[in-house]
């Protein structure tokens, strides 16, 4: 062979191997643009559910705390009636209001007296 046959052979095998490191660095992605997208999709997804889990969770929070309040309200109250009650039961006795009648002026007198019944 010639020496020009020669150079032409060699050119060819460095341009196979070009090729062929060409071909080498083009890789294929183990993904498809389709799988891709629907990936982005799910991982959209759950970026939106777990904020929207969380944000339900702080509204749940909230109102809770709201019906704490409100029960630890309710709670005073109840103490303010039921000592109310107690007022009311230590006023209401038989001895006190014969003494506030007796100082107002007003009589005992027990043939004056009718007993009267509770249904």
């Amino acid at each position: 062979m010639s020496n020009l046959a020669r150079n032409i052979e060699r050119q060819q095998q460095v341009e196979q191997t070009v090729k062929k490191q060409s071909q080498l660095k083009i890789k294929k992605s183990w993904l498809t643009p389709g799988e891709k997208i629907i990936g982005i999709a799910f991982a959209g997804l759950v970026c939106f559910g777990s904020v929207h889990l969380i944000s339900n969770q702080a509204k749940i929070y909230n109102v809770n705390r709201d019906i704490q309040t409100v029960e630890g309200q309710v709670n005073e109250l109840q103490k303010v009636n039921n000592d109310l009650k107690v007022q009311v039961s230590e006023m209401s006795t038989y001895e006190r209001i014969k003494a506030k009648a007796e100082k107002m002026g007003l009589v005992f007198n027990e043939n004056n007296v009718k007993v009267v019944q509770e249904r």
